[in-house]
């Protein structure tokens, strides 16, 4: 993950240890995922083995792990943290920033055909 926007420049680590709470967050998903996935198994199933609920768990925590470690930090960033806020300027400003800077190149490229 970046340090920093490449766009605006924000500081995504707002503080040491903010992504601490995002490991909440991962929590809370996984307890969601969990409770969904057992849910399934006892209405699919009908199955009184704690294996088959052992092993549909174990799947459900390993599939899902790259999505709660990405998403956690996007839930943390996005809806639970009001100091970062996104302003569409930027995106804007960067915009003019590449227009402002493939000018100068081809400025510079016919200055330089002109001096050959």
């Amino acid at each position: 993950m970046n340090d920093t926007c490449p766009y605006c420049g924000v500081k995504y680590e707002v503080e040491p240890g903010y992504f601490y709470a995002a490991m909440y967050v991962s929590y809370a998903l996984s307890v969601a995922e969990i409770v969904t996935v057992s849910v399934a198994i006892a209405i699919l199933t009908g199955s009184e083995s704690p294996w088959s609920y052992l092993i549909g768990l174990a799947v459900t925590i390993l599939v899902f792990a790259p999505f709660n470690f990405r998403y956690a930090r996007l839930i943390l960033l996005h809806f639970l943290t009001p100091k970062i806020s996104y302003d569409p300027r930027y995106e804007l400003a960067a915009e003019i920033g590449e227009k402002n800077n493939k000018n100068r190149e081809e400025d510079s490229n016919g200055i330089n055909e002109i001096r050959k």
